[in-house]
């Protein structure tokens, strides 16, 4: 087991694929699909996203997660321009290596860091899957994005560093890159379950970032990063990415949960599901083997107080932490105690949950000393 960290730290999520109220079909639970982007019942507008960026800031968040994807709007132009409209938060914004060259990305990270005063933090997403990495022109298989990504990740920390930079390598060839040195680095945020991910996490990593499983099996996960990364004289931070449903009493968080999922129709569940079960995503195959499916709240609590309901339609992060605000607590500290210290949340609506576990549940983090 790996020794629980003394400080937990909180992040929100920007739906930038829209959002939606009263049903996980809508919006930013289902996947890239472009058309979704107009069947949201909220459209991810500036104006909407910035509501939840500054509710983010004045809850006490630290950050809040950007995510890329096919549908999303782009998630570089959105982070920087949120940047002015809060003071402290910061994002965490992520990106795929080998769409655009190391040397664009270091300018690209270099400026954001100037406009918004080094409040910018970085996920790698080498992973996903083969038909939307090829939307972007990109065809190399899983094992392959994940070597890319080392390479990518190398030649980046070297130009913000100052360095003039040559590399002739498997997937990057440069000669004489350069930018002047940025004063702020960004942490490196990089998740996955393969092999592959968790050999370039141990490596390049400041935080091992995983999709939420129950707190036993995502700390045996924890615990490969960590024998790998001490190999390589490296220790980092964990973080796992969940939802929330946080409410004075159990029964009432309950009943938001049912209802998200009660006018689901049975055909996107199906095809949603086969589409999980098709994935080449190890991290997918992980989310869609922790239900049968099912929509009872039998078969998607998965561990007492996590929820798979997201994962019916929703690719990527399918659990959600539903309870009392004391029981959502106590299930953070539940992960806190395997080594998770880093949790990334989101809700649906993202605006009005970030109140609920922003006025419900910190405040009872902060009564125990973990904030």
């Amino acid at each position: 087991m790996v020794a629980s960290a003394s400080r937990v730290v909180l992040d929100w999520f920007l739906p930038l694929t829209g959002d939606s109220r009263t049903n996980l079909a809508l919006g930013s639970a289902t996947d890239n699909d472009p058309a979704r982007l107009h069947a949201a019942s909220r459209r991810p507008t500036l104006d909407y996203l910035s509501q939840i960026a500054r509710a983010s800031e004045h809850l006490g968040f630290e950050s809040v997660l950007v995510p890329t994807g096919g549908g999303n709007e782009e998630s570089w132009t959105i982070a920087t321009a949120l940047t002015q409209h809060t003071r402290r938060l910061e994002y965490l914004v992520a990106v795929r290596p080998g769409l655009v060259s190391p040397t664009l990305q270091a300018q690209v990270t270099a400026s954001f860091q100037n406009v918004s005063d080094g409040r910018l933090r970085i996920n790698v997403v080498a992973g996903g899957e083969d038909a939307e990495q090829r939307r972007f022109g990109d065809r190399i298989g899983h094992d392959g994005r994940y070597a890319r990504a080392a390479e990518y990740l190398e030649v980046l920390t070297r130009l913000w560093t100052g360095e003039r930079v040559t590399h002739h390598g498997d997937f990057f060839d440069i000669e004489d890159a350069y930018i002047p040195a940025i004063s702020t680095v960004p942490e490196i945020y990089l998740g996955g379950s393969s092999d592959a991910a968790i050999a370039v996490a141990a490596e390049h990593a400041d935080v091992y970032l995983t999709w939420g499983e129950p707190p036993a099996q995502a700390g045996e996960k924890i615990a490969r990063v960590a024998e790998r990364a001490a190999a390589r004289g490296r220790t980092l931070r964990y973080g796992i990415r969940l939802h929330a449903i946080a409410r004075p009493t159990s029964d009432e968080a309950w009943a938001v949960a049912d209802a998200l999922i009660a006018g689901l129709d049975p055909a996107v569940v199906a095809d949603r599901r086969a589409a999980f079960a098709a994935s080449g995503s190890v991290g997918q195959q992980r989310q869609f083997a922790l239900t049968n499916g099912g929509t009872s709240r039998a078969e998607l609590e998965i561990h007492p107080g996590l929820w798979a309901g997201a994962s019916l339609v929703r690719g990527g992060a399918g659990t959600a932490l539903v309870g009392s605000y004391t029981e959502v607590a106590d299930l953070i500290e539940e992960y806190r105690a395997v080594g998770f210290s880093e949790f990334v949340l989101s809700g649906y609506p993202h605006l009005e949950e970030a109140y609920w576990f922003g006025e419900g549940v910190r405040p009872e983090l902060a009564r125990r000393g973990l904030l």
